[in-house]
């Protein structure tokens, strides 16, 4: 599971391959002891997040979008992607 990008302590992953149990575009978000997958809209779709560092990722995602389902339509193709820039 390639890293997108990584940033306050967070680290935001997407699988290749990864249209079976969420159907939707989505990245998996890995913080502490939270996990949760985030579509490329921002909603939680599985998972916990505190809310601060959601809010971080959502707001990631929405300046990232167009990358975000770049990366996405690259990975359901097991096609390498590349890293995102993390937010600063």
């Amino acid at each position: 599971m390639p890293d997108l990008c990584r940033f306050y302590n967070i680290v935001i992953k997407m699988i290749f391959s990864d249209t079976d149990k969420h159907h939707k575009p989505h990245f998996h978000v890995y913080y502490n002891e939270y996990e949760a997958s985030v579509g490329v809209d921002g909603e939680l779709i599985a998972g916990s997040l505190p809310v601060k560092q959601l809010k971080l990722v959502q707001a990631w995602a929405a300046i990232h979008e167009d990358e975000l389902y770049a990366a996405w339509n690259k990975a359901v193709q097991n096609i390498p992607f590349g890293k995102i820039e993390p937010l600063r």
